[in-house]
């Protein structure tokens, strides 16, 4: 997940270890395009849950990627989308 402002990493690293989600803050991919140098890295089985805490606590971001082959693909924010 990428971020356009160090607040709002540092924000939704706050909200995600509340939820006890396992999360990695490192720096955004160069191929990621973001306004911040941080990023958080999370498992695909707690997608649900991120996209829920980033939505219910309109947390703004730059998007969510999931690492491909030829690099970085972004998922939908809502269920189904991406």
């Amino acid at each position: 997940m990428a971020f356009d402002s160090t607040q709002q990493a540092l924000r939704a690293e706050m909200l995600l270890e509340y939820a006890e989600v396992e999360i990695d803050l490192c720096p955004t991919p160069k191929e990621i395009t973001a306004g911040c140098a941080l990023s958080i890295q999370f498992p695909q089985e707690s997608l649900a849950i991120v996209r829920e805490i980033v939505l219910q606590e309109s947390v703004e971001i730059r998007g969510i990627f999931f690492r491909q082959a030829a690099g970085y693909e972004q998922i939908g924010l809502e269920e189904g989308t991406g």
